[in-house]
């Protein structure tokens, strides 16, 4: 590839996530509204291919839960960052800009480093939880880091990072038109009975996990809510054929959202979640949840060992207390998460409580839009000083 750097603004962009490739396709967005001229090139999924990046490696391909899961796309994750640095020194962007995925990202950031290239992490990896000694590869390798929950700023502050709290990307994407205008507003179907988020998650090791418990539980509702009905968001990374055969196996009335996870949750009085950023955006609309989570044995051994946080649930790591239930592993079960869900949708005052916990988390994680203000760094980053707006 034959690029003069001078006649260009080049940035290369990393997003090994369904969940970043969403953050991701909001941050070129409101690069390319300040300046139009710059050109993206990178890992990331079809979001970001709309937004205008030349996508290198589908973010499909790297998308991986748990400790263990890696393996098997080891491989396929080396090949990757092998194009990835031989692009670095090719293109020699004025900006490599990664989100999230820390092990593939530090590393390459290593050799942006090597080269002088500028590097904009966008989307703390989860250090303050596990593995915390990679804080010194970041200072070293990293010029600036946009942090999306409040706690991190400080968190990386102390650790003697270059580091802005610039709000949850999150706002980025939510549909004022589909948010809830006032918290505990109801819901339901017009049958009277509740409606049933069913969110499995992005990556096919999670559905596989996750589905089938949760399609038990929701069967298990139905014998109490005989009009129960469900809603189920399908994540761009995951192929609907899969779910559709999952939801052949039971009788329960579902209905899929292709990669619509809002319009999905403004309908729903609970759901059940997978345990990740879906947690956040159902938060975000104020819906009563269920936080699970569920991975191979070897992987969730090894994460009793190294993750060190009160809550696996970003939703209650970020209100620092248990606001929705978690069940994890060996309780992800049908009946234990039927018996959960009950429970909320019975007590009206229990869920009217959790409703108004998340209508303050919400208000916690900003207001102000955070691609823009992360925007702004990125382009003060490569030299230029757009006006803020």
């Amino acid at each position: 590839m034959s690029i003069s750097r001078n006649a260009l603004r080049y940035v290369v962009i990393v997003a090994g996530e369904a969940s970043a490739d969403l953050h991701g396709s909001n941050l070129v967005k409101a690069i390319k509204k300040l300046n139009p001229s710059v050109n993206f090139i990178g890992i990331g999924g079809r979001k970001m291919e709309d937004a205008g990046v030349k996508i290198l490696v589908p973010s499909s391909d790297m998308a991986v839960v748990g400790l263990t899961e890696v393996f098997p796309r080891l491989v396929m994750i080396f090949k990757a960052y092998l194009k990835l640095r031989s692009m670095l020194k090719k293109v020699r962007p004025h900006l490599l800009i990664l989100i999230d995925y820390p092990d593939f990202n530090i590393s390459l950031a290593r050799s942006a480093k090597r080269l002088n290239i500028p590097v904009l992490y966008y989307i703390s990896p989860q250090l303050w939880a596990w593995r915390k000694g990679r804080i010194k590869k970041l200072v070293k390798r990293v010029d600036k880091m946009a942090v999306i929950l409040p706690f991190e700023e400080q968190f990386y502050q102390q650790k003697g990072m270059d580091v802005e709290y610039v709000g949850h990307p999150l706002l980025d994407a939510l549909p004022q038109d589909l948010a809830k205008g006032t918290p505990g507003k109801e819901k339901g179907g017009s049958s009277g009975f509740p409606i049933l988020g069913i969110v499995p998650g992005s990556r096919v090791e999670e559905v596989t996990n996750l589905l089938p418990p949760m399609m038990g539980a929701a069967q298990i509702l139905s014998t109490h809510y005989p009009d129960l009905r469900c809603v189920l968001p399908i994540a761009p990374t995951i192929s609907p054929s899969l779910i559709e055969s999952f939801i052949r196996k039971s009788q329960v009335n579902v209905t899929t959202f292709e990669g619509n996870i809002y319009e999905a949750l403004s309908k729903c009085d609970l759901a059940l979640v997978a345990s990740g950023t879906a947690t956040l955006e159902t938060a975000m609309m104020e819906v009563p949840m269920i936080i699970v989570y569920r991975v191979s044995l070897m992987s969730y051994l090894m994460g009793r060992l190294l993750v060190r946080v009160p809550h696996i649930g970003l939703v209650n790591l970020v209100a620092g207390e248990e606001i929705v239930p978690e069940l994890i592993q060996n309780d992800v079960t049908p009946r234990k998460i039927a018996r959960e869900a009950f429970s909320i949708l019975e007590d009206g005052q229990k869920k009217q409580n959790m409703v108004k916990k998340l209508h303050k988390l919400k208000e916690h994680l900003g207001q102000r839009p955070p691609s823009e203000r992360t925007a702004h760094i990125a382009l003060e980053m490569m030299g230029e000083h757009p006006p803020q707006g």
